[in-house]
């Protein structure tokens, strides 16, 4: 279907989609995809010349052409918007009808409504979760089950901050100009034009969290888009707030230089450790037993590597007032109370530790963690929304300490960890690949972020012939075993077979291959979640 001159919805129409879909909002996505597609795509292909780089030098530092901007004390960003100033606890999930109610009545003070890592990309999800907030906002989500259970929002619901897509996926059902739109225009662009000025009569704003940023030129990009889009629609300039996650390595070399960028749009950066911990294997995985790490189990926010990153993550922030948002507690609650007591107990230590840090806010994935981080932020924070005055010039961090893998507390990958690997990753690709993007497996609540870290962990482990603890080797062979045990186990317990399979052969082509794809996603969503229309 052709609903304007530039733009094509290849995707199969559902109940209200069209509500969605209208003219002037594709031509708006349109719009941003004539202004910024170009400049995107040769951002990508720096990417890929950069990677190549590292995988040759193994070797990473702070820019020496944007040093005045770090040691520039004068400047600071734009910060908080309004219902912004207190984040003390933040709760992530899929823009799904019932995680939507779920979120906003949870008692956190944000929802960030996931449209990345959380959400399997496929037309019904994403366009449906864009209904979800459009419905969420105007108060008009009321679903009442077949048990009679009702989900309706409360009075004093979060703040959405919502997470498009990365600049490296793509769109497939909806095409500009002929080709494939920008995943992450389009997720941008569809929830500006319908929700951004209802934010904003709300008394919040249109708020966002950019992922997978690489560099201060792909924040550069995200600017001049927000600076087109709230143009293109009349909202005032800076109206906008967006929150960086430092999710990748390259990034954590540029904090000071990702804020100057963003700096009118800016509210803070967060520590978004699981693909930090994937984009650090994923890029130097080529380097031998120096950056070959242990089970991801033992790779806690303790390590020293690990603490470099988020102790200059809060001082960058609070330097230029900046918020300082913490990592993800994963843990889902259990019916067993002393298990409960014991990932409950795991998950305050955490957040008391990131409240201590001078973090002002952390992120958790179940209603069930909220109350266990508001207290670890209460008893630093008090009634104040922040603690923006924790400057943290305590904290110097050089190129070698956020590269120190080796100055790790915990030993070798273990056997357990490997087949932990294959499980997580097996079992949330069967989830992905039938449209779940956040999955609970053994106890935690899994997204795509730990699938890659999984996978990159496996080819790393067998592309170097790891020896695990216990003397056991990590070979291809030992790895293809595992699979087709787990696989075993999935059909054994109901797995639909074609998914399993599907699976199977995503997790042995991005672990098991010659070189180490960047993204699992990338060729897995062409080929299994992109279901076009086959005639008008």
């Amino acid at each position: 279907m052709t609903l304007t001159s530039r733009t094509e919805i290849l995707g199969e129409p559902e109940e209200r989609f069209e509500e969605i879909l209208t003219a002037e909002a594709l031509r708006f996505v349109a719009d941003l995809h004539d202004a910024f597609a170009g400049r995107r795509t040769e951002l990508l292909a720096e990417r890929g010349r950069r990677a190549a780089v590292l995988a040759r030098t193994g070797t990473l530092g702070f820019l020496p052409e944007t040093r005045a901007v770090r040691e520039d004390r004068s400047w600071r960003v734009a910060g908080a918007g309004p219902g912004l100033a207190d984040r003390r606890v933040e709760i992530t999930g899929p823009p799904e009808r019932r995680m939507a109610v779920n979120a906003l009545n949870s008692g956190a003070r944000v929802w960030l409504a996931d449209f990345e890592d959380a959400t399997a990309p496929t037309w019904h999800n994403l366009i449906s979760g864009q209904l979800n907030l459009l419905d969420a906002i105007g108060r008009r989500i009321d679903d009442t089950t077949p048990d009679g259970k009702r989900y309706r929002i409360g009075d004093s619901p979060a703040t959405v901050v919502v997470r498009p897509r990365g600049w490296h996926l793509e769109e497939a059902h909806l095409l500009i100009g002929g080709r494939p739109a920008v995943g992450a225009l389009v997720d941008f662009g569809l929830y500006l034009f319908h929700c951004g000025q209802r934010q904003i009569e709300n008394g919040s704003g249109p708020y966002f969290y950019l992922p997978k940023l690489e560099n201060h030129l792909e924040a550069r990009l995200w600017n001049d888009v927000f600076t087109f889009a709230q143009r293109r629609l009349g909202i005032p300039h800076g109206t906008i707030r967006a929150t960086v996650l430092i999710e990748t390595i390259t990034a954590a070399f540029e904090m000071d230089e990702i804020l100057y960028e963003l700096r009118e749009h800016a509210a803070g950066l967060n520590a978004g450790r699981w693909d930090y911990l994937f984009s650090l294997i994923k890029n130097f995985a080529g380097h031998g037993p120096r950056f070959v790490l242990p089970d991801r189990s033992s790779l806690t926010m303790t390590q020293p590597f690990l603490r470099a990153y988020t102790d200059l993550l809060v001082r960058t922030c609070h330097r230029r007032g900046a918020h300082a948002i913490g990592g993800m507690a994963a843990a889902v609650p259990s019916r067993d109370p002393a298990a409960n007591e014991a990932a409950l107990a795991k998950v305050g230590l955490d957040k008391e530790r990131e409240a201590g840090d001078g973090f002002d806010g952390s992120w958790v994935a179940h209603p069930g963690l909220v109350d266990t981080c508001r207290t670890a932020f209460d008893a630093v924070l008090g009634e104040r929304p922040n603690q923006l005055d924790q400057a943290r010039e305590d904290v110097e961090v050089t190129a070698a300490d956020l590269l120190a893998v080796h100055r790790l507390t915990v030993g070798l990958p273990t056997e357990q960890g490997l087949r932990s690997n294959v499980a997580v990753a097996l079992r949330y690709l069967t989830a992905w690949l039938g449209g779940a993007g956040a999955v609970a497996v053994f106890g935690l609540m899994e997204d795509l972020a730990t699938a890659e870290i999984a996978r990159c962990q496996l080819w790393q482990w067998q592309h170097h012939c790891s020896r695990l603890g216990g003397g056991t080797l990590a070979t291809p062979g030992t790895v293809r075993r595992l699979i087709d045990g787990e696989r075993a186990a999935l059909l054994a317990e109901g797995a639909e077979p074609a998914l399993v399979d599907d699976a199977v052969r995503v997790l042995e082509e991005t672990a098991l291959g010659a070189d180490l794809p960047a993204f699992l996603t990338t060729e897995a969503y062409a080929r299994h979640l992109v279901r076009v229309r086959t005639s008008a």
